[in-house]
């Protein structure tokens, strides 16, 4: 520590960190534009020009380490001199385009011009133009505005990873821009937006929208992944029309997804479910909510008198509250079925009378960059979870070692130490040669008949490295991901994934589904337990058994089948041979109405208040930020009145908070632990014949709020959907890139064109496209 004085204030701070840090810890005001606190320092606006003693020119404060002794003033008539010739020069080639400037009122450059900025200038030649840039659909450019600071192009290098933007030319020729022209759709593109402290960079979706000072603004968090994005909505005539990051260290820094940031235009879809809805002789009809109610209610008691509970299920997407799946659950159990779930991603579920009570990550999110050693396991952790692949990245940059096991060589913005990438048939058996060498130096005692499991593994360097950088490391983590879970056997996976992170004293951890699988578990929405893991409540079919047994009756709460679900062929079957569907959901498309006999309309988590559970087992509560659309109601409510209409007990509730306390009661004292007994796999061989498909989830595919958010789309659809395969599977048949190429699994066809993608293991086949079957299984290629 070392003492300094800045403006006559004594302070003590850490040696080697620079002014402008000292300053704001202390609360003192330096102007700046290319400073940010999460990017690497540029010093390259000089606004933050200060006064130092002893000194004889201006230093920036930015680039300026503390030495002990320094007395500095940041508003001395020579600091103020400097930063106003700053301001000058800064202001000589800026355009007057703040009243149309979107960033008008939250400009940096207006604010610090007001304060910093002359009544007239002495420049009198003409102003620099820079030709707009097209940046694609999420981020409007124009470049005329830009005054070089280059936060965007740090950010790229230093953050996403990607450098989608750089620099060309010199002094006032110098401009800003991507490669030939291409668009920014890197999946945490967006945060240039926030970065850029002039309007050269605004949001493209709520461009001319609305003005800073007409928004109100709204803390909530992102409905998408089981980080639980910290985030503003803002709001403008009762309609979200912005959404940014709210800073949390612990969870997602200042950053924000892309994903999270602009899905919110499905709000406002042509789609959304704003009336209730009956089908009667086959004809659809908006009814009020008191006959849809009694419709929903009449239908599904009939079926109950009929057949049954266990002919009844209740299937959830996991991005909805826990309030709402805490009622669910409740009321199936209720009128007697415990036929209900959340795990709609997942297709094996052998062990889920031994597994955890949530899928817990094993440590906190920001934990996640102290780890020395990361193996993944079945994860697009980028695409999937951007906020945890930017920790991993984080990791990698301080010198961690990443590894991977998985069925695709994913486009990663981190290096890969080691990596083995096969069919998804091979997984089992690549992680069984880890788990042997691991064994084969381990001093732990090793459990029944893993010995003979793995004896006829042939094990290779690869499985050598990863097995060493695991052991070798003080803090390592062990990573399942969504691909994990959607594996045919995701429980022998998780029996050796979780053998190979006992035996290198690592830690096991899930990234799951949607942004509360973790509080659906503890809301009790699984068949197999109640709240808190209560052994003791009624039990009923997964969603994979539900689907396959074609049940008579389904209340579907968030859900849409076919593209959220992945059996979605099996999903489709038993939704349309069903007798009676009740369909809880914001949205509403010619496919659901197909299946479905009443549409009951809930609010989105913009228009309801809520909890989320993440990944690392934070709770967090939101309060909606805008009035329901429509007849619209929040699920809670509509579930209350349901639960009452059955005449199940404990429904009377008045508000979502008195549903939350119950659930936090209940869940008290659960251990955050993914401790499980070790369930020996019969073999680690899966008998795999001819090609294995592969299903790429689409990164702005994952629920229907995304899907329905037109600028999202729009940069998915530069992202060709395609059959892909590597050349030596497109030699064997006979395929040339970019041939139409026909795809046949079980009864279904499909045709795209193919790719020749050397990402893609020998053996299999990866169909980049919306959710078309199950996610693994065999698949026959040929020539369209």
């Amino acid at each position: 520590m070392v003492n300094i004085e800045i403006d006559g204030k004594q302070l003590e701070v850490t040696e080697g960190a620079m002014v402008i840090e000292a300053a704001d810890d202390a609360g003192i005001y330096i102007p700046r534009f290319c400073y940010h606190k999460k990017l690497s320092i540029a010093a390259n606006c000089r606004m933050c020009l200060i006064d130092v003693e002893k000194v004889g020119k201006a230093l920036p404060a930015c680039a300026t380490p503390v030495t002990d002794g320094m007395k500095i003033s940041t508003r001395s008539e020579k600091a103020i001199e400097a930063q106003k010739s700053v301001m000058e020069f800064l202001l000589i080639n800026h355009p007057l385009d703040c009243p149309i400037c979107d960033q008008g009122g939250e400009c940096e450059l207006q604010d610090i011009a007001m304060g910093y900025g002359g009544d007239i200038s002495v420049y009198s030649e003409q102003k620099r133009v820079v030709e707009s840039k097209n940046f694609g659909p999420l981020i409007a450019g124009d470049m005329t505005r830009c005054i070089h600071c280059t936060r965007c192009v740090r950010f790229g290098e230093e953050i996403a990873g990607v450098k989608e933007l750089g620099a060309t030319g010199r002094g006032e020729h110098m401009e800003i821009g991507t490669y030939v022209q291409l668009s920014l759709t890197s999946e945490m593109s967006g945060n240039v937006i926030d970065l850029c402290p002039v309007g050269a960079l605004t949001a493209k979706p709520s461009r001319f929208t609305a003005r800073a000072w007409e928004m109100v603004q709204h803390e909530s968090i992102a409905p998408h992944d089981c980080m639980g994005s910290n985030v503003l909505l803002h709001t403008f005539r009762n309609k979200v029309v912005r959404v940014v990051p709210k800073e949390n260290e612990e969870i997602n820094e200042t950053w924000l997804a892309d994903r999270d940031r602009f899905s919110y235009e499905g709000l406002n879809s042509s789609e959304r479910l704003t009336v209730p809805m009956v089908k009667t002789d086959g004809q659809w009809r908006e009814v009020d909510w008191d006959t849809a109610l009694h419709k929903a209610v009449g239908g599904i008691s009939k079926l109950l008198s009929e057949q049954g509970g266990e002919q009844l299920g209740a299937i959830a997407s996991p991005n909805m509250t826990v309030e709402e799946l805490f009622l669910l659950q409740k009321m199936m159990r209720g009128v007697g079925s415990g036929n209900v779930d959340h795990r709609i991603g997942q297709i094996d579920f052998t062990d889920q009378n031994d597994e955890p009570v949530f899928p817990w990550l094993g440590q906190s999110i920001a934990d996640l960059e102290n780890n020395d050693a990361v193996l993944l396991v079945g994860s697009n952790i980028r695409n999937d979870q951007p906020i945890a692949g930017h920790r991993v990245r984080k990791a990698a940059l301080a010198g961690a070692r990443i590894m991977a096991v998985n069925s695709v060589d994913y486009d990663f913005n981190f290096p890969l130490t080691a990596k083995k990438i096969v069919s998804p048939a091979k997984l089992l058996q690549e992680l069984g040669g880890i788990l042997k060498a691991l064994a084969a130096t381990s001093n732990v005692t090793l459990p029944t008949g893993l010995v003979a499991l793995v004896v006829d593994i042939t094990v290779d360097r690869t499985h050598e490295k990863i097995a060493r950088e695991l052991s070798e490391a003080n803090d390592a983590s062990v990573i399942l991901g969504l691909d994990a879970f959607a594996h045919p056997r995701f429980a022998d996976l998780r029996a050796i994934a979780s053998q190979i992170a006992l035996l290198s004293f690592s830690k096991l951890g899930y990234l799951s589904n949607g942004s509360n699988s973790a509080g659906a578990a503890l809301s009790g929405a699984v068949p197999h337990r109640g709240p808190a893991a209560d052994s003791t409540a009624l039990k009923g079919k997964t969603v994979s058994d539900m689907f396959a047994d074609k049940l008579a009756g389904y209340i579907l709460l968030g859900v849409e089948g076919a593209l959220d679900c992945a059996a979605s062929a099996a999903a489709t079957e038993a939704l349309k041979q069903a007798q009676f569907v009740v369909s809880m959901n914001a949205f509403c498309d010619e496919q659901i109405k197909e299946y479905a006999d009443v549409l009951l309309p809930v609010a989105p988590f913009s228009e309801t208040s809520g909890t989320f559970v993440n990944a690392e087992g934070r709770w967090q509560s939101f309060e909606g930020a805008v009035m329901p659309l429509g007849e619209t109601r929040p699920g809670w409510k509509v579930l209350r009145v349901l639960g009452n209409l059955f005449e199940c007990a404990g429904f009377e509730y008045v508000t979502s908070r008195e549903v939350l306390d119950e659930v936090r009661a209940l869940t008290a004292s659960t251990p955050l632990s993914n401790e499980m007994p070790w369930n020996c796999p019969a073999s680690l061989v899966i008998d795999a014949q001819g090609f294995e498909s592969i299903v790429d989830r689409p990164v702005y595919a994952g629920d229907a709020l995304v899907r329905r958010a037109t600028s999202l789309q729009d940069v998915a659809q530069q992202r060709q959907f395609a059959i892909r395969v590597n050349q030596n599977v497109a030699s064997h048949v006979g395929l040339a890139d970019g041939e139409q190429a026909l795809a046949r699994k079980n009864d279904m066809e499909l045709t795209l064109p193919v790719v020749i993608d050397e990402r893609v293991p020998d053996d299999a086949v990866l169909v980049s496209c919306l959710p078309h079957g199950a996610t693994t299984g065999e698949v026959t290629l040929s020539r369209a």
